[in-house]
């Protein structure tokens, strides 16, 4: 495919900033026609800086035959009927986290990309950051050896004043709390990494520090892929905010990811460092992160197009981690009452 992808992007909200910073890097091989928001301000398409249209109908977007893609990043009691349309429309598109509200519509969701034969690609750019890429290559080649246990925590911290913005924490609105909202990313780079086949207990709470209609406190006992023991503490009450860690104990050695850092130490061999610049986003400033795995992702969704295979972070993929969300939240739900 010679010519730009030609894409609108549905939603200007905080959230956009990386993308637009990774359209904006990307714009040799996109052409950001429109942008579909309610309140079409210019100031909110920087940092993009080529022209683009700000439109509040997304059908005027869908119309236009130069569109072939559509980016959604809109609430996710959104997504299911705003990527039906897209993909009736014949776009594919590329979906802000969550996949929807609940795994219900999730499973909708999903069934409607495979019914229309085109792309869904889903925003968990965790999966592409190079310590990510790193860890996953050392375990897809064994070079830790066999697992045998691993564990992932998300000590995140926000703030009462970010709950109290309207629908922060809600059902209605973002489906769930930590686990649907913030570990989200986390747990599906565990997942890819060693798999999890169940969750053995779960613990879910409210805790003081928040007032709040959802979780914001999760522990649990897993089951890893290979039938390894694992364990899990994901929150956004741990002051000020610590990175996210994914924990492997291999055969050959073990690995620690910390954000986007990696440590490995071999049991034989010199030790593997990779360092990244930039935070998580896990204390205040939700948007302290580095947006190259973004763009990253942005890449890998062209190329699925251009070269008519998946995506690495697919529809089904992110599916798999909202049926470990759900059955997280059954198991403890189950063991409160």
């Amino acid at each position: 495919m010679s010519a730009r992808l030609g894409m609108a992007l549905v939603g200007l909200g905080a959230a956009t900033q990386p993308h637009l910073r990774s359209l904006q890097d990307l714009s040799e091989r996109i052409d950001l026609r429109y942008a579909v928001t309610r309140q079409p301000h210019p100031d909110r398409i920087r940092p993009y800086i080529g022209p683009v249209r700000l439109v509040s109908s997304l059908d005027k977007a869908l119309a236009d035959p130069q569109v072939q893609a559509v980016m959604v990043a809109t609430p996710p009691s959104t997504h299911l009927e705003i990527c039906q349309r897209c993909f009736a429309a014949g776009k594919h598109v590329l979906l802000e986290k969550p996949l929807e509200l609940n795994l219900e519509r999730s499973e909708q969701l999903a069934a409607l990309a495979r019914q229309s034969g085109l792309h869904l690609g889903v925003v968990l750019q965790h999966r592409f950051r190079p310590a990510s890429l790193t860890l996953q290559e050392l375990l897809d080649t064994g070079r830790l050896g066999k697992v045998q246990a691993a564990s992932v925590r998300v000590p995140w911290w926000r703030s009462q004043a970010y709950y109290n913005e309207l629908g922060r924490g809600t059902l209605a609105r973002d489906g769930g709390g930590v686990l649907l909202t913030q570990a989200i990313h986390t747990l599906n780079l565990f997942q890819a990494l060693v798999g999890v086949k169940s969750v053995t207990a779960s613990v879910v709470r409210q805790t003081r520090l928040h007032q709040m209609e959802t979780e914001d406190h999760v522990s649990a006992l897993l089951v890893l892929g290979n039938g390894a023991p694992g364990d899990l503490m994901a929150t956004t009450a741990m002051y000020p905010g610590f990175p996210e860690t994914i924990e492997v104990i291999g055969t050959l050695g073990s690995a620690r990811l910390s954000g986007a850092d990696l440590q490995v130490n071999f049991l034989q061999g010199e030790p593997l460092t990779v360092r990244s610049e930039g935070g998580t986003g896990s204390g205040a400033n939700m948007m302290d992160f580095s947006h190259q795995p973004h763009r990253e992702l942005l890449t890998d969704f062209i190329d699925a197009i251009e070269q008519n295979r998946a995506p690495r972070v697919t529809g089904e993929d992110a599916l798999k981690t909202h049926l470990l969300i759900d059955e997280l939240l059954r198991k403890g739900q189950a063991s409160a009452g």
